[in-house]
């Protein structure tokens, strides 16, 4: 790496480092170096990259992290790229990042909301939930019809979650409800890592950069 590249590494951590929580100056500088690496794996001649598009975050969440649900993860992409333009941003990516592995409640609270709330239109819809229940359930073979236990399942999350029971779950609703139980904040689908698979890409991400 030129001395040039590792000056201007330094200083977008800093400047990262100083709006976004939890994560110290030289993890910034780790973070952006991964990045800028992982960019470059799906660089094509000719091509202006802007940042990780829905296709390389994907494989990341995946191969990674472990998940394996396309609605969950596409919920994860719009949840890190925050000006909606396709790309994940080096500074959405840090941002992003210092939730999903070292969130407080709060953080956390509001960052499975917006994944669950797949339209983006301010509360998890009952089809909203039964997609995405759809979706993290595995289907029995002898079941007549999977669907119907589905909706039986939407009708029990609401009747625990939809506190002003409008039919829907707004984020204070989705709070309140987490607050009182803090097993239902990935209740439509995983959407955080686990412990393990935190440590290792904590391990890999913030290793001294001279051992690379």
């Amino acid at each position: 790496m030129s001395a040039m590249n590792r000056k201007l590494i330094q200083a977008l951590a800093e400047t990262i480092c100083k709006q976004v929580k939890h994560f110290n100056k030289t993890e910034a500088e780790c973070l952006i170096r991964l990045f800028n690496g992982l960019v470059g794996d799906v660089t094509r001649p000719g091509r202006v990259v802007h940042g990780l598009d829905r296709g390389a975050f994907r494989n990341i969440l995946h191969n990674t992290f472990g998940m394996t649900d396309d609605m969950i993860m596409d919920g994860v992409f719009r949840a890190f790229d925050k000006d909606n333009d396709s790309f994940i941003s080096v500074k959405e990516w840090i941002e992003g990042l210092s939730v999903f592995l070292r969130g407080t409640l709060d953080e956390k609270l509001k960052y499975c909301f917006n994944v669950y709330d797949l339209n983006g239109d301010g509360y998890i819809s009952r089809e909203e939930m039964f997609h995405m229940l759809k979706n993290s359930l595995t289907r029995q073979p002898t079941e007549e019809d999977p669907d119907e236990g589905v909706k039986d399942l939407v009708e029990i999350t609401l009747k625990m979650m939809d506190h002003d029971h409008d039919g829907r779950l707004s984020y204070a609703d989705f709070e309140k409800a987490v607050r009182e139980e803090n097993l239902l904040l990935e209740a439509f689908g995983t959407c955080l890592p686990d412990a393990k698979s935190t440590l290792v890409f904590e391990q890999h991400a913030f290793q001294d950069p001279l051992e690379h």
